[in-house]
């Protein structure tokens, strides 16, 4: 059977996006010989490789990151030893035959793949990073275009109070800031442990100064631009749960926007729209919010898949047998399926249609019933806030039975002791918003994008 390449059929949040890229089975493979070329200039660099080696061996690393492996074999090949590096380092060796003795000097496979992992992660949190400050950017047109929409508030499923879309593009922006934060306080170590995290045999290579390991792991990190651990992590599982932690909290930002867009696109709401929908396979009318299922799927899939990889922390002894290896597949969907959601998002964000008629038109669907609240606080001094509340439930009952206007009903309400003027100022939607443009310009003040 011929090899099948994981294309992305089965998820389209991520199919051809720059986030795949850099995380495929070649992208992971260059990352490995990235560190391998990082740990050969290190070693030389404290003078325990020759330069002129360590410049061969990071040569025919690049050369071979670059397409030479065969893939499909170097992952076969891993079934027998539980993971691709031994394979790896035997092909980079046979690059580099009179230097080869220096190749993978002192490492183990751990090494190799954590830190290419971090690599792989640094690559796809670059693309993150920019795609939350354009989707924040846009966001911020939005709230500051809208500061006064007014809308309809809903709190389970049904109108609540007005708000303004304004405010609730502020509260996304808020979201997509947070996260953004949280990615750029993260820290991706590299790894060097050796055997049983002891840098044992990079120190049987070394100098023989007390310092060197620290200073080992020092140039391997400034190598590959990655930082340097206080300690070996092989069985500390930190870093990795750290970083799908943040993952899912961006895809949780982002798929809050998604779900709210797909309330306020639905036929009979139709307050915001997808630019350029996508179209149903069988109704020529639909225009569907292919962007937001999109990045809801993320949004679902990459806190559970970031559940397994903190599962994973249980590493048992020095190295575990089994749950490192459960690690590397769920990490690259998290970084895969976060990255395919921020590129989506941008689209999203830039490309949305907001409906400020629509939204007038459904402020009026429960005849003034919207704005109960006002009213019960308004007549609370006048009346005392029992009779407040009980004069107010008693009239929302009869616009809702006779299904007439409220203002028609409080008309018909003698006891109420105010004059028309001030009940068309109190039912009036526009001006019960409290403090939302407030909250907006303040919002906007948060400027760390």
């Amino acid at each position: 059977m011929i090899a099948d390449p994981d294309s992305g059929l089965l998820s389209p949040v991520r199919a051809g996006t720059p986030a795949e890229a850099v995380t495929g089975d070649r992208a992971f493979v260059a990352a490995m010989l990235e560190a391998e070329g990082a740990l050969a200039r290190a070693q030389a660099r404290l003078g325990t490789v020759p330069a002129e080696a360590a410049g061969r061996i990071t040569a025919a690393a690049r050369s071979l990151g670059e397409g030479e492996l065969d893939v499909v074999e170097l992952a076969r090949d891993a079934r027998a030893t539980g993971n691709p590096v031994v394979s790896l380092v035997r092909a980079l060796s046979a690059k580099v035959p009179d230097v080869a003795d220096y190749v993978h000097r002192g490492s183990t496979s751990q090494d190799i793949v954590d830190t290419a992992m971090m690599l792989v992660a640094r690559d796809v949190l670059r693309l993150v990073s920019a795609d939350l400050t354009a989707i924040a950017h846009a966001l911020a047109a939005l709230a500051r275009a809208h500061r006064g929409t007014v809308m309809p508030g809903r709190t389970l499923t049904a109108h609540a109070v007005p708000t303004t879309f304004g405010l609730k593009a502020a509260v996304w922006r808020q979201g997509v800031l947070e996260s953004a934060r949280r990615i750029a306080r993260l820290r991706l170590p590299v790894s060097l442990g050796g055997a049983a995290g002891t840098l044992a045999a990079y120190v049987q290579y070394g100098d023989g100064t007390d310092d060197y390991a620290e200073r080992l792991v020092a140039a391997f990190a400034e190598e590959t631009g990655l930082t340097a651990p206080i300690l070996p992590w092989h069985a500390d599982r930190a870093p990795v749960a750290e970083l799908v932690s943040a993952l899912a909290g961006v895809t949780t930002a982002l798929g809050k926007i998604a779900v709210d867009v797909q309330v306020l696109a639905r036929t009979e709401i139709g307050e915001a729209t997808e630019a350029s929908g996508g179209g149903s396979s069988a109704m020529p009318h639909k225009q569907n919010p292919v962007r937001s299922a999109l990045i809801r799927s993320a949004a679902l899939q990459v806190p559970v898949l970031a559940a397994g990889v903190t599962q994973s922390g249980l590493a048992e002894d020095e190295r575990s047998a089994g749950v490192w290896q459960a690690e590397w597949q769920l990490l690259r969907e998290c970084l895969r399926l976060t990255g395919g959601a921020t590129h989506t998002a941008v689209d999203l964000a830039k490309g949305l249609d907001v409906h400020a008629n629509r939204m007038r038109e459904n402020l009026a669907l429960t005849n003034g019933l919207i704005v109960s609240e006002r009213l019960s606080a308004a007549l609370a001094p006048m009346v005392g806030k029992a009779r407040a509340k009980e004069l107010l439930s008693t009239v929302s009952r009869r616009a809702i039975e006779e299904n007439r206007p409220l203002a028609e009903i409080l008309a018909d309400t003698p006891e109420l002791p105010v004059d028309a003027a001030t009940l068309a100022e109190l039912l009036d939607s526009a001006q019960y918003v409290g403090a939302a443009a407030q909250l907006v310009d303040r919002a906007l003040e948060d400027t760390a994008e």
